[in-house]
């Protein structure tokens, strides 16, 4: 878990920080990995059976890709962190009634060298 408050148990992580720790992991590793090894690798005293809940979880948001290795699953991300920002932004977007309020009201609260990087990358055609 996390640090301990004045010899208590351990202080709660935040809502999504575990996630957040798993994918970080998993970006960083060369391989796909299985919930024993995302298990030694997290710092703190976390069950084999929460960490094999998250894996599911976000593999189930279609985060993670699983595929079985012997009678378990090893984990992989199916997006990099840009990837995966773009895909929230997207969803949130898809979640509003007026998308072009939305789009306007993002672009004009972006800074001016975040608006011209925009304007450069929709004339690159988004590569």
């Amino acid at each position: 878990m996390t640090e301990s408050r004045a010899g208590g148990p351990p202080a709660r992580r935040g809502p999504g920080e575990l996630e957040s720790e798993i994918l970080s992991l998993l970006w960083t590793s060369p391989t796909a990995m299985g919930a024993g090894a995302v298990q030694e690798q997290l710092s703190g005293e976390l069950a084999y059976t929460t960490v094999v809940t998250i894996l599911s979880r976000l593999h189930d948001k279609g985060v993670l890709q699983r595929t079985r290795s012997g009678r378990s699953y090893v984990y992989a991300p199916v997006y990099d962190e840009a990837g995966l920002a773009a895909r929230r932004m997207r969803q949130v977007l898809d979640k509003e009634g007026d998308r072009q309020a939305v789009l306007a009201r993002f672009v004009s609260d972006l800074s001016t060298d975040d608006e011209a990087l925009l304007r450069r990358l929709l004339e690159e055609g988004g590569s």
